[in-house]
């Protein structure tokens, strides 16, 4: 974290929105992305998602610790909200019918696209997030497990079977 940084987070703690707005600029698109793949089953929540993570950061930013990156508290705090929009719409059994299953393609890349995120979208949270912190994110394992709260060894063990998994959710789509 630059020095820039540390000082616009140090300002926002204190109360200054312009600081808080830098951030939440510069981090918003970064937000986004993570909802769009943490939330890959419900695409139509990613943006309630990416919201409610803006909203959370501004009225909790002064909890904020400094003893990780500022990226990897916004991330958990992204999965957090994910993971109460998943939770809730399990409960209501909700359907969207403008989710990954019904996008359409005319180009062979959109289709491999949306295949690859259909079989990230089938897979069970606990092994799709590592697959997303890790590999698609980019995060350290250190990073990954200390996001999810999880020892580094359980990480490896999903980020494992995550694979596995998703080679095999993949291979459904392959066209012969």
């Amino acid at each position: 974290m630059s020095d820039f940084e540390k000082k616009l987070i140090q300002n926002a703690q204190n109360g200054n929105l312009v600081s808080l707005e830098k951030l939440l600029k510069k981090y918003s698109p970064y937000i986004k992305k993570i909802a769009m793949s943490i939330c890959s089953s419900y695409p139509s929540l990613a943006d309630d998602v990416h919201s409610d993570t803006l909203v959370s950061v501004f009225k909790n930013i002064s909890k904020f610790k400094n003893n990780s990156k500022f990226s990897t508290w916004f991330y958990r705090i992204a999965s957090n909200h994910c993971y109460m929009k998943y939770r809730q719409i399990q409960k209501e059994k909700k359907i969207f019918l403008d989710d990954i299953s019904n996008l359409p393609s005319n180009d062979k890349r959109d289709e491999t696209y949306i295949d690859f995120y259909k079989a990230l979208a089938e897979m069970p949270l606990i092994y799709r997030n590592p697959i997303v912190m890790v590999d698609i994110e980019g995060m350290t394992l250190k990073q990954a497990a200390k996001t999810l709260n999880i020892s580094l060894g359980t990480l490896k063990s999903r980020l494992f079977r995550g694979r596995r998994l998703f080679k095999e959710n993949l291979s459904k789509y392959e066209k012969i």
